[in-house]
């Protein structure tokens, strides 16, 4: 029996077992796959990727109002008809002069001829003085000063006892321009007060205003402040525009009701 179980064991040994068709696979690339997903995510933080795997950063805001209606945040001064500008050469002081827009718009410089300077800003009518004087100042240092210009005003129209163009002087609201005027009419409509803004030469945008809700509940918070050029119009009230004289032949039926 004992030489038997050898056999067994010895025959047992040689047998090969087939090798098995498992395919073998490798651990993913987790650290690629990672990286991938940090990139993506940080494309995502700062930017908005393409299908081309560029990434394109947002747009921002550049300091300035709506470019759709071209206006600015802070607009510098332009000059305009009648302003008056002190022109000062700092190596050249006879070149010193005061000069004054013209209606055409132009300033006449003593000895560079004429200059078109409405429509420009201090620095702009500076570096325009500068470039007139470099034909025969070597390398001009100018400074201009604006003396005099048109002072900040506001419009008042419509339905106000004294209607025409105000100063616009200090921190002034809807019903101080109102009181400026003169006051609301007895035709005037106080429940629609309209405020026209002006945001670009073509765009303007309009405010209704209820003065007379304001000041029924004692609260100016709604009141607008006023800005420059801004223009204020009180219409006329629905009772007012009733005709204040008609034909008698159309109210004979008042008149004598009784004949109907």
């Amino acid at each position: 029996m004992l030489i038997l179980q050898l056999a067994l064991i010895a025959s047992a040994q040689e047998v090969v077992l087939p090798t098995s068709s498992v395919p073998v696979t490798s651990a993913p690339p987790t650290r690629k796959v990672a990286s991938a997903e940090s990139s993506q995510s940080q494309a995502g933080s700062d930017g908005s990727l393409s299908t081309n795997g560029t990434i394109t950063q947002p747009a921002k805001a550049g300091g300035k109002g709506d470019p759709a209606f071209g206006g600015e945040r802070h607009p510098l001064y332009r000059l305009t008809k009648s302003d008056t500008a002190d022109i000062n050469f700092t190596f050249s002081p006879d070149f010193n002069q005061s000069l004054t827009v013209q209606p055409d718009g132009f300033v006449a410089l003593r000895g560079a001829g004429t200059l078109l300077v409405e429509g420009l800003t201090i620095p702009e009518m500076q570096q325009a003085v500068a470039n007139a004087y470099r034909g025969f100042l070597h390398d001009p240092e100018v400074t201009v000063t604006l003396k005099d210009f048109d002072k900040p005003y506001f419009l008042a129209s419509g339905e106000v006892a004294r209607p025409g163009k105000y100063e616009l002087r200090g921190d002034l609201t809807v019903n101080e321009a109102v009181a400026i005027a003169g006051g609301f009419t007895q035709q005037a409509r106080h429940s629609q007060v309209i405020l026209f803004r002006r945001i670009s030469a073509y765009v303007a945008e309009s405010h209704v205003i209820d003065v007379k809700k304001m000041l029924d509940s004692h609260d100016l918070h709604e009141d607008l402040h006023l800005q420059p050029g801004d223009f204020v119009f009180v219409p006329q009230s629905r009772i007012s525009k009733i005709r204040k004289y008609v034909p008698t032949n159309s109210m004979s039926w008042y008149m004598n009701p009784m004949q109907y």
